[in-house]
């Protein structure tokens, strides 16, 4: 009676610990996590400062439409190439130093972006800021992926997408703090950017390495300590085992040990298929137009009928929006699943855009007519701006004029002036304080009836793009792929990423030239279709599937099979090597 007891007993105290094992698992994983997810804070607050810094720095070095777009790019273009980097070095030297590497990187960017004296070294920090994050962007989500257990592994990685909406809602905090400064505020805004690249380099000073890079490198005593530690209990035998299971069916049946891992996933008919989905989420994260709305909120605000000092504070709006959404995908992507949430995502980002276009559509067709000659000189002046056009949308299209209006909105065409773009050269708007004067100098934008069509449109964008369409390809992307393999594609799909993110922001503002503003919403919207009918076609649900779990789902029936036949005659082999201690006639009967 009394063992039955003390059983008992144990039972009650095995159960205590392992409780509370699980509550030191979750704290620790969720502080691994948020270190390591300071590189998506970076890459959220380096992305996001340059819509409210541009609209200083642009007057600041006298920026052309070309240079402005260059510079907001030149971070995506080196994104993108490093991006492919960052999966070789992850897989190189641990995904721990690569994100290590990523913030002494991304430190180093700011403090030269702050120290900017031309245009020039202005674009080398974006570039140097754009290798952070083109390290971070595939690294992080992947040492995420891989600490976390699978029951919570989705809302863990979209961590990563949280900790990017809180730098861009910081961001764009800063960015109104210091907007007074015209000539120097910019420089804090770049260069505060420094200050947690630094606290990430010292937290990871204490931080695990990943355990299944560990395993992966031969390190199995390390592994099992580290798994410990992050686990939370000393019961992690079975999940070492299937980590090793996978690793040993990996090497088995892939060669990329003695030749190219590109090679071997280009060859490897299920790991295609994979990246064809991950690479093609990636894509259609872009193309939707998501970084218009980051890199050129404020500018698209200016667009919309705000003056510069009133679009800077308005960005705060869908960027804090942003942040709050993102809690929504968080406690919905391990409950609805990563397929339902990214259709939700893509169907209210297609309303939204409509929304946009619709309202600048509507701007277009009802823009202030041009109906009072100007005089110059005692004389009427009939320059090009006031000759060419007859309403004022035509007349901002151009960049080199802007629109001269009082109250009543009857106003003129006329040049801008190119050392001060809030006032004409000649003409009623040519004053350089108008700050008591009834007349305004509109350049960039008209004014309408329907600037809350634009900014409708962007919250509702940023509602619909936050828990869905924004982490879910990341997610998916740190899911799909064999561990052999990991690096590899994730740097890939993180090259797609970057390369179309870049595309669209170095075509935006020609786009809105070439096209109108409303007809580039549109096209974005046209590709919110198509990604929607990609994503119903292509992707698998993986939610509730551990990691090696997820790998059987782009085989085909033939290939599982297969693959359990193969994994049945190896495991018959081992068991009859360890009866007999005949390795040469085990072998013989898996022949």
């Amino acid at each position: 009676m009394r063992e039955d007891s003390d059983n008992t007993g144990g039972e009650y105290k095995g159960r205590e610990e392992s409780e509370a094992g699980r509550s030191a698992n979750s704290k620790f994983v969720y502080v691994v996590s948020s270190f390591a997810t300071l590189g998506g804070f970076l890459f959220g607050y380096d992305t996001g400062i340059v819509s409210g810094s541009m609209l200083l720095i642009r007057p600041y070095f006298k920026l052309d439409t070309i240079w402005t777009e260059v510079i907001v790019s030149g971070t995506v273009a080196s994104a993108a190439i490093f991006s492919l980097c960052g999966g070789y070095l992850a897989d190189y030297v641990g995904r721990r130093r690569a994100i290590m590497a990523a913030s002494v990187v991304f430190t180093i960017g700011a403090l030269v972006m702050g120290a900017a004296p031309d245009k020039e070294l202005l674009l080398v920090g974006r570039i140097i800021v754009g290798i952070g994050i083109g390290f971070a962007s595939v690294t992080v989500p992947v040492y995420v992926a891989e600490v976390a257990p699978k029951n919570i592994r989705g809302t863990l990685v979209t961590l990563n997408q949280l900790f990017i909406t809180i730098g861009i809602l910081v961001s764009s905090i800063i960015a109104g703090a210091f907007s007074e400064l015209r000539d120097t505020g910019w420089r804090y805004m770049l260069g505060l950017a420094a200050v947690p690249g630094i606290v990430q380099f010292l937290g990871f000073l204490f931080l695990p390495e990943s355990p299944r890079w560990m395993l992966d490198s031969g390190n199995q005593n390390k592994a099992r300590e580290i798994l410990v530690q992050i686990r939370g209990t000393t019961d992690v035998e079975e999940e070492m085992a299937a980590i090793e299971q996978k690793l040993e069916e990996s090497r088995k049946a892939s060669s990329f040990k003695n030749g190219c891992t590109l090679s071997q996933v280009l060859t490897t008919p299920h790991v295609r298929r994979s990246l064809f989905v991950g690479a093609g989420l990636q894509f259609f994260q872009q193309v939707c137009g998501i970084n218009t709305v980051i890199y050129y909120s404020a500018t698209i605000m200016v667009m919309a009928g705000f003056s510069v000092r009133h679009a800077i504070w308005l960005v705060v709006a869908p960027n804090a929006v942003n942040f709050l959404a993102t809690f929504i995908g968080m406690y919905l992507i391990d409950k609805l699943g990563r397929k339902v949430l990214l259709l939700c995502s893509l169907v209210g980002v297609f309303i939204s855009l409509g929304i946009l276009a619709t309202g600048f559509q509507l701007a277009a067709i009802k823009s202030p007519p041009i109906n009072v000659t100007e005089t110059f000189n005692n004389e009427t002046y009939t320059g090009a701006c006031n000759k060419l056009y007859s309403n004022c949308n035509q007349c901002t299209t151009n960049t080199d004029c802007g629109f001269c209006y009082d109250v009543s909105t009857d106003g003129s065409c006329l040049p801008v002036d190119s050392n001060d773009n809030g006032r004409s050269l000649v003409g009623r708007c040519n004053a350089s304080d108008q700050s008591g004067s009834s007349f305004t100098f509109a350049y960039g934008y008209c004014p309408n009836n329907y600037s809350w069509m634009p900014v409708l449109g962007m919250v509702l964008f940023v509602f619909s793009f936050a828990p869905g369409l924004g982490p879910i390809p990341w997610t998916v992307n740190a899911e799909i792929y064999p561990l052999w393999a990991r690096g590899t594609c994730t740097a890939i799909a993180g090259a797609t990423n970057w390369t179309f993110n870049l595309l669209i922001s170095l075509t935006f503002l020609t786009l809105t030239e070439a096209i109108t503003k409303y007809g580039t919403f549109w096209l974005y919207g046209g590709m919110c279709v198509v990604g929607f009918i990609f994503v119903v076609i292509f992707l698998p649900e993986t939610k509730d599937k551990s990691l090696e779990e997820v790998e059987q789902l782009f085989m085909t029936s033939g290939s599982r099979e297969e693959r359990i036949h193969f994994l049945h005659a190896d495991q018959l082999s081992k068991q009859y090597t360890a009866k007999t201690g005949d390795k040469e006639t085990a072998l013989g009967s898996d022949a």
